[in-house]
């Protein structure tokens, strides 16, 4: 791809809507819009100012109007690409917007790649890379938290981050190499004990930064949540009544439910995913035992258990469930105790026991009452997963790693910085720390771009759409 081409392309979904969007970019966007357009001459009119005209097409041989429409006009450098650039909104036919781009193209322009606009941005240094694939991140996103993460990345709190973590590296950096041209003199321009200091503090803080991807690529993903339990305790009349869907097969029959199903829903602005699971029983049904080794891996990997047991189930029974379960448990993971069919019963005395027998085995657990068949404390239960989910985000102030290549080039800047204190501690001569300095300020910079190669470029922008 070259910027000295002049690019088009429709930048508003595919389909038939109110108005469509067609993105023009490059050095000669402003002549070729004049040459289709009929109404205020754009080469003489300001940046950032909407014009009404018509564009005029010339394909059969005769000039004739194909749309009413607005131009929008951008100049160099002040634009999204730092190009001249000029943005019809057309009224949303398809074939208005077909022959739009045909006639740009018979003037001139280049039909655009996937992600070129946002590459031109990122060349003309309008934004790093770490921003251009938080661009990507906010199309892409599906709920409000996912959303306030992309936004964050995009408008540079990350890279903001890193800069002033690498800016630092680079002065200490500068100094070991000006050692180097001195050694035969033996001078110490960078401190060992202010270099350790340093490199300590970066390392911590590229630690934390990369213990947050986990917490990111599910907030971005959807919060992982398994329902897990004993047969027939709801679990998938809960996952039907939560999806307002009937996602799972429900049947009196014990283990109707073989296999993972799942599915997501956004619950107070955070994405979840629900994974219904196979009851858990003793079984010589092949399949069924499939079924629930892989209930257990899923659960393993879950944030959030629900933990479903049945309001008419005795506590022996309860106590069962949960030594089957407990094998899959994780570190970290929160629970919630969901007693479902509390509608079955009518002793208070009895939810009482059920209650602080699961106190007892899990006294971490938060306890809900639930009748998964008349909706009764899904209320409560949907507030539960919410108040879990704000529990595990930051405050706001915070970075939250959502991408897994920045992830990678942390872990990695993350052992070169090990390889630095380590060096310091045992007296590694200045070369040696240098290089391990060298390595981490690249890791750190093919983050935000600064180090970087044609291949990672190909791969971010390409994942992009055509008009982005």
């Amino acid at each position: 791809m070259t910027n000295e081409d002049t690019i088009c392309a429709i930048s508003t979904p595919s389909g038939v809507g109110g108005i469509a969007v067609i993105r023009v970019s490059g050095p000669e966007s402003i002549d070729i819009a004049d040459s289709i357009w009929k109404g205020a001459r754009l080469a003489d009119v300001p940046s950032h100012t909407v014009h009404l005209g018509t564009i005029i097409d010339d394909t059969s041989g005769c000039k004739e109007p194909l749309d009413q429409a607005v131009a929008t006009i951008f100049r160099s450098p002040h634009s999204y690409t730092g190009e001249n650039v000029v943005e019809f909104s057309v009224h949303g036919s398809k074939y208005v917007q077909r022959q739009l781009i045909n006639l740009l193209i018979n003037h001139g322009c280049r039909l655009a790649e996937a992600g070129e606009f946002t590459r031109r941005a990122f060349s003309a240094g309008q934004i790093d890379l770490a921003q251009a694939e938080g661009v990507a991140d906010v199309i892409a996103s599906t709920s409000r938290s996912a959303h306030r993460l992309a936004v964050s990345q995009m408008r540079g709190d990350f890279s903001s981050k890193l800069a002033e973590l690498r800016e630092r590296l680079l002065e200490l950096s500068a100094l070991l190499e000006l050692e180097l041209d001195f050694s035969e003199e033996d001078v110490e321009f960078a401190s060992r004990k202010h270099l350790l200091e340093l490199a300590e503090e970066a390392h911590g803080t590229v630690t934390r930064l990369a213990s947050t991807f986990s917490r990111g690529a599910a907030i971005r993903d959807g919060i992982p949540v398994a329902i897990i339990g004993r047969t027939n305790t709801g679990k998938s009349t809960l996952l039907n009544t939560l999806l307002h869907d009937d996602r799972a097969i429900v049947s009196e029959i014990h283990g109707t439910t073989r296999d993972i199903v799942e599915d997501t829903i956004d619950i107070g602005g955070t994405l979840f995913r629900i994974i219904d699971t196979a009851g858990l029983r003793d079984t010589s049904d092949e399949v069924e035992s499939i079924g629930i080794d892989r209930a257990l891996e899923r659960a393993s990997r879950a944030k959030i258990i629900l933990w479903m047991t049945d309001a008419t189930d005795t506590c022996d029974s309860i106590r069962e469930s949960y030594s089957r379960m407990s094998s899959c448990l994780s570190e970290g993971q929160d629970m919630i105790a969901v007693v479902n069919k509390i509608d079955a019963i009518s002793d208070p005395k009895k939810l009482e026991e059920i209650d602080q027998t699961i106190s007892g085995l899990h006294p971490d657990a938060t306890m809900i009452h639930i009748s998964a068949k008349n909706g009764h404390g899904l209320t409560d239960l949907s507030s539960s997963l919410v108040e879990y989910a704000h529990g595990n985000e930051s405050d706001g102030s915070d970075i939250i790693v959502t991408n897994a290549r920045h992830y990678q080039a942390l872990k990695l800047a993350s052992d070169s910085l090990s390889h630095t204190i380590d060096g310091l501690h045992i007296g590694l001569s200045g070369d040696f720390i240098a290089q391990d300095l060298r390595e981490t300020l690249h890791h750190l910079g093919s983050i935000t771009g600064t180090i970087t190669t044609p291949d990672i470029l190909s791969t971010i922008f390409t994942r992009f759409c055509i008009g982005k």
